[in-house]
């Protein structure tokens, strides 16, 4: 009989990632043996214990599935919301999956989706350094001193932001690669500057390209791409700091 924490089968089973699972349990919406337990790291065995969330039963995901997704202007990247249309909708699979991150409503571009839970939590938490790598459009000419400021750092939210890469593609294009994901970093960065974004668009994690996929399709990733994804991975999640948000919203 091998028992593991409650979170952590609820991660591995595709259910959410183990930080909601905490929020999850705390909030009385897991159930084991059809008695609720409100007590984050109680230990379960998947193969003899019934775990239900929400009145619905857990089950062990069918494998680890790993997918990159053409996220359209004007969905969210959640798995549920209630006027909205999700990311998740686009993908017609049979297993739970989340999204990797987040773009907002008004971002296109590269989206990550997984049942994963290590790997969720490994690109979505700030303290992990992957590349992100947007085109951005500005409503008006962008100077090249402007585009010096990005590069080096700018204060917004409290703090200064990294020192990123900058290329100018036109006079109101251009690309910027992150190494951090602060909630709509860019947009506040170009604002703060004096410009408006018209268009912002993801087109590289890490190693994953968006290349050709057509806006609302998704692939499933390379096998050399999962590989680059996970040769980082912790064996065990490392737990969350307090105060810290996983978000990555541009």
């Amino acid at each position: 009989m091998v028992q593991i924490r409650l979170q952590k089968w609820l991660s591995e089973a595709g259910v959410c990632s183990r930080r909601q699972g905490e929020t999850f349990i705390a909030a009385g919406r897991v159930r084991v043996n059809g008695r609720v337990v409100t007590v984050p790291g109680t230990k379960v065995d998947p193969q003899q214990d019934r775990v239900e969330v929400d009145g619905r039963p857990v089950k062990a995901a069918p494998g680890k599935i790993y997918l990159a997704l053409h996220k359209p202007k004007g969905f969210i990247s959640s798995c549920r919301h209630g006027d909205r249309p999700v990311v998740v909708g686009l993908v017609d699979l049979p297993t739970r999956i989340y999204p990797i991150g987040r773009l907002d409503l008004d971002s296109t571009g590269l989206l990550l989706l997984t049942n994963d839970g290590r790997l969720h939590h490994q690109l979505s938490h700030p303290s992990f350094d992957h590349e992100k790598e947007y085109e951005v459009a500005v409503q008006q000419p962008i100077m090249d001193d402007q585009l010096r400021q990005l590069a080096e750092g700018m204060p917004i939210l409290g703090s200064r932001t990294r020192p990123a890469r900058v290329r100018r593609l036109s006079g109101r294009r251009f690309r910027i690669v992150l190494q951090e994901g602060r909630n709509r970093q860019i947009r506040r960065m170009v604002k703060q500057l004096g410009h408006k974004v018209k268009r912002l668009h993801r087109v590289r994690i890490d190693g994953i390209h968006l290349g050709s996929l057509p806006e609302g399709a998704w692939r499933h990733l390379t096998p050399a791409e999962r590989e680059r994804l996970l040769r980082h991975l912790p064996k065990e999640t490392p737990p969350f700091k307090p105060g810290t948000k996983p978000v990555t919203k541009s």
